[in-house]
């Protein structure tokens, strides 16, 4: 009897852990959940936490609700201008409606990327097909995907219940037949830019070269006059000094002009003077006192 009662007991608490494995279930943080009854969906969006279900007749589908991301393969699309480009991208997404996610894919991720990624293809083919080749290579090409990004957004929440949070393009490629193409009108495109700076560079150089020289010839003919008209206020008030001093005394007034002639011509050495030794210009070198003219 002690060993049926042990065996009891001992089948009861398996019974009992088995129920509480099979009744109770846990999300984590970073899942959400749906319930199910053979198949069917019960309780939407189950959030993190401990919850209960009932054996057997009831079971729980998780999702991660994380941010994924999917790598899509290089592809190959036209431009407006019918030109061949390869691009490479991807696209970040997120399970926000775990109800329609399981409907749409049976909770399969791997369903679930085989429905976008044509999608994203489609929704990139198209907007490529819209830009020319400039717009596509420009500096601002990720500003491009911000309209398939929100149209493919709002057409897979309703279709797979999840949110397209980003597209980005890794890498744009040209075939080799038109990347000689485009190379070669770029190049082009920089020639005739640099023609056209080396004009206005050139066309402003004369600009200032011709202001200068004009403001040159101004500043030296005003130069000129100035000078011109202080030359000729010097001479007359030399010839005013000069006029005011032989007034006051002609001897000595004569006196000085000779010493200053003589200063004039023996300045320099090596200097000659072929005179007549009775000469007028050399009286104040025979004598102090000259004579008086006309004595």
């Amino acid at each position: 009897m002690i060993n049926n009662r042990s065996l009891l007991i001992v089948g009861g608490l398996v019974a009992v852990a088995w129920l509480a494995s099979s009744s109770l279930y846990i999300v984590d943080e970073t899942e959400r959940a749906v319930k199910l009854r053979f198949g069917e969906v019960i309780e939407e969006n189950i959030q993190p936490g401990l919850h209960f279900k009932v054996p057997i007749t009831q079971t729980v589908e998780t999702f991660d609700t994380r941010l994924l991301t999917l790598d899509t393969d290089a592809s190959r699309y036209l431009t407006r201008e019918q030109k061949a480009v390869i691009v490479d991208s991807f696209v970040q997404w997120q399970v926000i409606n775990p109800t329609r996610y399981y409907e749409a894919t049976a909770g399969d991720e791997v369903m679930a990327i085989r429905l976008i990624q044509p999608r994203v293809d489609e929704s990139l083919r198209n907007e490529f097909g819209r830009l020319n080749l400039q717009q596509i290579i420009s500096e601002k090409r990720d500003d491009l995907m911000n309209g398939p990004t929100q149209d493919l957004d709002k057409l897979m929440r309703d279709e797979l219940g999840v949110a397209i949070r980003d597209i980005r393009i890794k890498r744009i490629d040209l075939p080799e037949d038109v990347s000689a193409a485009v190379y070669s009108r770029m190049r082009s495109e920089r020639e005739r830019e640099a023609r056209e700076w080396r004009a206005q560079g050139q066309e402003e150089s004369e600009r200032i070269r011709a202001n200068a020289d004009r403001r040159r010839q101004v500043l030296l003919a005003q130069a000129s006059e100035r000078a011109e008209t202080l030359r000729g206020e010097g001479d007359a008030e030399a010839a005013a000094v000069y006029a005011q001093a032989y007034s006051q005394d002609k001897e000595f007034f004569r006196f000085y002009r000779s010493l200053d002639a003589y200063r004039e011509s023996f300045q320099n050495d090596g200097n000659v003077l072929v005179l007549d030794p009775d000469s007028d210009f050399f009286r104040y070198l025979q004598s102090p006192t000259a004579p008086q003219e006309g004595s």
